[in-house]
């Protein structure tokens, strides 16, 4: 009996110490990096505290007062069936399973044992969901600038792991920072000139899906830049002769053609035809109409936009024979009135108004 009794004074003693001993958590799962539908388990593994409530819930680090309980000890608090919460006797441990994961689901999430009113054990873990990325809509969309400034063209993306921004050009051509791929969220193109305009591709990857690219058009304005296909045009009396000119610019400019200082306008001398022909280019023709001699000389394209103006000239001057084209375009009558004499002509006029009267 004497063992008996000291046996049972024994126990009492054992239950007395562990009742005094304060609750632990000696384990609580590492990160978790899952995918959208996956299921992902996280382990609580709690000491003395059978008598305690052992508490699920996910946190916002940033706002402390968004929480969402999820379990207390093994019952469900938030409604529906993803998730569960199992607790292994033996080993202490309250394990959560989330089911069906969604990107709602990534976030932290703590393990709470509550010890009093006011106090309480918190062990955390951090889950992520695997997100394709998304480019943000305050990246750059496009972008006007002047010729010789300097721009900046900015690109951000969400997704988990944090997506790689990279910068490349249509057709893989060179970027202004020379190779043909930059990477970095933020792209700096420094004295841009005409040559850098264009579409440029900002491309979000972080190997999840098949990456994400938005398209940055990029406009330089600049001032023209006038070309000719020759610098001479000949031409005999009485013909026609066309001049040439071509303009790249940046707003569209204005463009005139200039004889001895004044501006030439449509008429009876005269025809101008403008027309654009691509993006920031534009053509531009002179008809010079039967040829006079007071019309020989020198003629200036000029183009003119915001940001300046530049001319090329061409002289007209001429010749002994035609130059075909265009004159072998014109009217045959009016070519071959022009070098027939008035006689010669009515009759060559007269021999054809009795033609059809021969096969009568």
């Amino acid at each position: 009996m004497l063992f008996v009794g000291i046996f049972l004074i024994f126990i009492n003693i054992c239950h007395f110490v562990s009742s005094q001993r304060s609750p632990t958590i000696s384990y609580i799962s590492q990160e978790k990096v899952v995918n959208i539908g996956d299921t992902v388990e996280l382990e609580c593994t709690v000491q003395y505290a059978e008598d305690y409530a052992v508490i699920w819930l996910k946190t916002n680090p940033e706002n402390p007062s968004d929480q969402l309980f999820i379990s207390s000890g093994t019952n469900q608090i938030v409604p529906g069936n993803r998730y569960s919460v199992r607790y292994a006797d033996g080993k202490g441990t309250y394990t959560l399973t989330i089911s069906k994961l969604q990107e709602i689901d990534a976030g932290l999430y703590e393990c709470q044992v509550i010890t009093g009113p006011a106090n309480k054990l918190k062990a955390n873990v951090w889950v992520y969901v695997r997100l394709p990325p998304v480019i943000s809509d305050n990246s750059t969309r496009s972008i006007i600038a002047s010729s010789g400034s300097n721009v900046e063209l900015n690109c951000y993306a969400s997704g988990y792991p944090p997506p790689r921004i990279s910068w490349r050009r249509e057709n893989n051509d060179l970027l202004p920072t020379g190779g043909s791929v930059y990477i970095g969220s933020k792209f700096v193109i420094f004295n841009i000139t005409k040559d850098d305009r264009g579409t440029y591709y900002c491309v979000a990857d972080n190997g999840v899906g098949r990456g994400s690219r938005r398209n940055i058009g990029i406009e330089v304005e600049f001032r023209p830049f006038v070309t000719i296909e020759r610098p001479r045009y000949g031409q005999a009396l009485q013909y026609d002769q066309i001049l040439e000119c071509h303009v790249e610019a940046f707003p569209s400019p204005s463009i005139t053609w200039v004889k001895d200082g004044i501006q030439i306008n449509d008429n009876q001398h005269y025809q101008i035809a403008i027309y654009p022909t691509a993006d920031e280019f534009t053509d531009t023709t002179l008809r010079i109409i039967t040829a006079e001699k007071r019309q020989y000389g020198f003629y200036t394209c000029l183009a003119l936009n915001k940001l300046g103006s530049n001319d090329k000239v061409i002289e007209f001057f001429e010749t002994p024979n035609v130059i075909c084209p265009p004159a072998c375009d014109v009217d045959l009558y009016r070519s071959t009135a022009s070098i027939l004499s008035p006689s010669k002509r009515d009759a060559i006029i007269a021999l054809l108004s009795i033609i059809p009267f021969m096969f009568l």
